[in-house]
């Protein structure tokens, strides 16, 4: 496939779209060349959030094992706050977490288009956890939510935006959010530029 070509899914979370941010955070991915080739807000229901998210083990064990690494770098006990310290289990609360975050409002989904277009809009969102994203990206510019207290309070954390992590994530997710007479090809003038 050709890198200019690639594709990546964004989904602008409720936190994004309640504090009046849709037009900042979709500005950053054009002023660095990205395209925006399809775009809709939607009130997504609870089986649209469920097809989004992996169901699989080894994904719900990576989210179970990055909220153990939280708990134990903030000294919180997991099997206190939790009730169980099982990677599994707990990644299996924090989708449920999600999948509450995720309809809870509207959210805005974009297709972006650009070079390497998957990589380029993680380095522009930052970290998954906001308290660890440097400033300039758009977590750490405009948020600091705190795993630990989403945690606590038995919710997901308002980061603000999902950006599918490679292309081949992308490109299932995008077939998830978008039909294929919502995404448009045409050429800007980054891609005039270009030829």
């Amino acid at each position: 496939m050709d890198a200019k070509k690639e594709r990546c899914l964004v989904l602008i979370k409720p936190d994004g779209v309640l504090r009046s941010l849709i037009g900042e955070i979709i500005a950053r991915f054009e002023k660095c060349g990205l395209k925006v080739v399809g775009l809709g807000m939607v009130w997504p229901k609870r089986e649209d959030i469920d097809n989004h998210y992996p169901k699989e083990e080894a994904w719900l064990r990576k989210i179970g094992e990055k909220t153990l690494k939280n708990y134990e770098k903030y000294g919180i006990d997991p099997q206190q706050e939790l009730g169980t310290s099982d990677t599994l289990e707990i990644g299996k609360m924090v989708r449920e977490w999600l999948l509450d975050y995720m309809t809870k409002a509207p959210i805005v989904k974009v297709a972006l288009e650009g070079n390497h277009a998957a990589d380029v809009v993680r380095k522009i969102v930052g970290d998954t956890l906001p308290l660890n994203s440097s400033p300039g990206t758009l977590r750490g510019d405009f948020s600091v939510e705190d795993a630990g207290l989403a945690n606590r309070e038995k919710r997901a954390i308002y980061n603000l935006i999902h950006a599918s992590e490679n292309s081949e994530e992308a490109e299932r997710e995008i077939k998830v959010w978008f039909k294929e007479e919502e995404l448009f090809d045409y050429k800007n003038l980054l891609d005039k530029l270009y030829e």
